[in-house]
Order: structure tokens, then C-alpha cells, then sequence
């Protein structure tokens, strides 16, 4: 690292991606973070005091460019039913690109959203927050009966599963998974458009 670059939380997080890219998290260490950036390990620990803090912070990063992307569909003014769809192949493309184009640091962010609980759950929180929001807005325009917004996007987020759980990411690139989702997406869709049941 140059003398004139100041030492931010950021580049310490870009810094140990590369890191757990290379060495994978079993090997990975706040010392290597350090001599990749040019900076004593302590210079680390001043941003993140442990490596927990550190992993778990890589691992947040990592869940929020998922969110932030999803959250603009969310709030977008078009028809709910279009936006459910581009929301929900957004999340599937997402996982699908993070797991196809980098699969040694997808592998290494499962390992570290396993270690992670607490953010990984907050995630979901917020994903399944994103949905209700778009089966509100369908619900006040009538576009979707939904009795329960939350509920049901609970239920839209676990339904789809396969399609953005990392436990399945090997099934993400098997002939006919295109299908598969658009099916399933599609029943959804027909099932929040159907009258609630009493």
C-alpha cells in the first residue's frame, strides 16, 4: 500500500476477499490480509478486533450487493407482478453468477455464512422485508390477495429455495433449471393472485 493511501475499513475488506480467494477461510489469516495491504497485522485489528469481526464483516459485505440490488427492484413504480418476477430472477441470477464465476470464493462465503448466523439472518430478514413490500403494493392495487404480506413473503422466499439457497447451487446450472424456476414463480404468482382462503 503507497504511504498516501489511508487505511479504510473498505479496502481492508477488498483486501481479505482477495486473501480468502487465494487461501480459501481455513488458511486465511488477519496476517496475510495485513501483508497484502503492506500493513502490520494491528493496523487490521484497529478496523476489526478479532478475525471473527473481520470474516463476519467480509460475509456482510458479500449478502449487502445482493440486497442493495434486490431493494431497487423493490421499490420500483411498475406493475407488482413484473416486479415480483424481475425481483426473484434477480436474487437467482445473482447466486447463480456469484456460484458460476467465482466458485473458490462462493464456496468460501458459504463456509463463512455458515460461521455467521446472526448475518446471514438478518439477510434474509431484510430479502423477505423486500417481498413483502412488493405483495403490499399488489395488494392495494388488487393485483394479489395477500392476507398476510409477511407471511407470504416468508413463504414466496422459502418456495424458492432452490433457486438461492447455496446448498443447491450445484442444480443451478443443470439443463432445465430456467423452466423449473419459471414454473414455480408462476404458481406463485397465480396462488397470490387467487382469493385467501378463510
Amino acid at each position: 500500500m503507497a504511504a498516501t493511501e489511508t487505511l479504510t475499513a473498505e479496502r481492508i475488506l477488498e483486501a481479505t476477499e482477495e486473501v480468502l480467494r487465494r487461501h480459501g477461510p481455513a488458511k486465511a489469516t488477519v496476517v496475510d490480509v495485513a501483508r497484502a495491504l503492506g500493513v502490520s497485522h494491528g493496523s487490521v485489528y484497529r478496523h476489526f478486533r478479532t478475525k471473527a469481526a473481520l470474516r463476519e464483516a467480509v460475509t456482510k459485505r458479500w449478502l449487502d450487493r445482493t440486497s442493495e440490488r434486490l431493494a431497487v427492484i423493490a421499490g420500483e413504480e411498475t406493475p407488482v407482478e413484473g416486479r415480483l418476477r424481475d425481483w426473484l430472477a434477480a436474487l437467482f441470477e445473482a447466486k447463480r453468477h456469484k456460484a458460476g464465476d467465482d466458485p473458490e470464493l462462493f464456496a468460501t462465503y458459504s463456509v463463512l455464512a455458515e460461521e455467521s448466523g446472526a448475518t446471514v439472518g438478518e439477510h434474509i430478514t431484510d430479502l423477505t422485508a423486500q417481498l413483502a413490500r412488493i405483495i403490499e403494493d399488489g395488494a392495494e392495487s388488487g393485483t394479489f390477495r395477500a392476507a398476510d404480506p409477511a407471511a407470504e413473503a416468508r413463504a414466496v422466499f422459502q418456495a424458492t429455495a432452490r433457486f438461492h439457497d447455496p446448498c443447491y447451487a450445484r442444480e443451478w446450472q443443470q439443463p432445465g433449471i430456467e423452466e423449473d424456476f419459471k414454473v414455480i414463480v408462476d404458481l406463485l404468482i397465480r396462488g397470490l393472485g387467487a382469493p385467501a382462503r378463510p
